[in-house]
């Protein structure tokens, strides 16, 4: 099984037990696990969302004594990792790890059919916003030089997804509210395309707060905004947008969550809901993720989950026709 990093190891056993006090077996369901998990997760290793899966892969792990694997499919802006969770089987034994940016796809119709009826959501993770950052020759240090600096050439970005993901409509919809002109470069996730940035293939960069605080901490990249509705944790020193002068209620911000195929047995998905729940959010894990500029996700059912992707789908479709991008 792949390990998570360092700064986790010996932390969760004795979290995740203490934090429910329930024994390995009262936590399965009738025969599930028996075989190791596979957790696909839509970017390259070395992302956010990549530490999170290998979080949650421990988590499954040390409560269910069954290897769980991370199995990173980048592409596409999330559709080759959607493709080979489509052709698993509804047993649980394949997992999706990814954020709200795959109900784009049934939005911008990339894919043939509703991502909401193939698959189940069953549990949301962890919450963190996006940060937009700059190589450090770009001569702007806030969003109003950026959109002065735009008015010459456009600005070329990339971001931890590619065409049609969160990052690519959310800077679309920045672009149009703020009149900054910019250009996608896209990327198959946060690691080539910061490799990107920091070789002067493009100007801007919009991650997340867990791959970008290290690197403007190092002074690798220079922190223009937050791009959440508050200032990101570890990086208090940074304005929001808003502050900067988009319209209250503009963020590009992200939630993980577990998808398994739908006609997955009920008892399964209320597994997965207990333990990835308890465990993202067992006092110690919740400190930790707090540290990286992240946070656990408060507890959901399943119902509730996909009641709220539900309202976020449609208000997705909406800013998809405002925007008018074509694919």
């Amino acid at each position: 099984m792949r390990r998570i990093s360092k700064r986790w190891a010996g932390l969760l056993a004795p979290v995740l037990f203490a934090s429910s006090g329930v024994a390995i077996g009262q936590d399965k369901a009738s025969q599930y696990p028996n075989k190791p998990i596979r957790i696909i997760i839509t970017v390259p290793p070395g992302a956010g969302a990549d530490m999170v899966a290998r979080l949650t892969a421990q988590i499954m792990h040390e409560r269910w004594g069954q290897n769980v694997i991370v199995d990173p499919r980048p592409g596409g802006g999330g559709l080759v990792a959607t493709d080979v969770m489509r052709r698993s089987t509804p047993d649980g034994y394949t997992i999706l790890q990814t954020g709200t940016g795959i109900l784009f796809q049934t939005a911008t119709k990339r894919v043939p059919f509703n991502v909401l009826d193939e698959f189940t959501p069953i549990v949301p993770t962890t919450l963190q916003p996006y940060i937009l950052v700059a190589h450090p020759n770009v001569p702007a240090t806030s969003i109003k030089e950026l959109v002065a600096l735009s008015a010459a050439k456009p600005l070329t970005y990339a971001g931890s997804s590619g065409i049609g993901g969160t990052v690519h409509l959310g800077m679309e919809r920045m672009g149009k509210l703020s009149n900054m002109k910019l250009r996608l470069v896209p990327y198959k996730g946060s690691s080539h395309a910061y490799l990107g940035l920091l070789g002067g293939e493009v100007q801007l960069v919009c991650g997340s707060v867990m791959s970008a605080t290290g690197l403007i901490r190092g002074g690798k990249v220079r922190g223009i905004a937050s791009l959440g509705t508050r200032r990101a944790v570890t990086l208090p020193e940074l304005p929001t947008t808003i502050e900067q002068g988009l319209p209250a209620g503009f963020s590009i911000e992200n939630r993980y969550a577990l998808w398994v195929r739908t006609g997955t047995p009920r008892p399964i998905i209320d597994a997965i809901n207990r333990v990835a729940s308890e465990g993202i959010n067992a006092p110690e894990i919740a400190k930790k993720l707090n540290a990286d500029g992240s946070e656990p996700a408060p507890h959901m059912t399943p119902e509730e989950l996909r009641a709220d992707l539900g309202r976020r789908a449609k208000d997705i479709d909406v800013q998809v026709k405002e925007l008018g991008i074509k694919f």
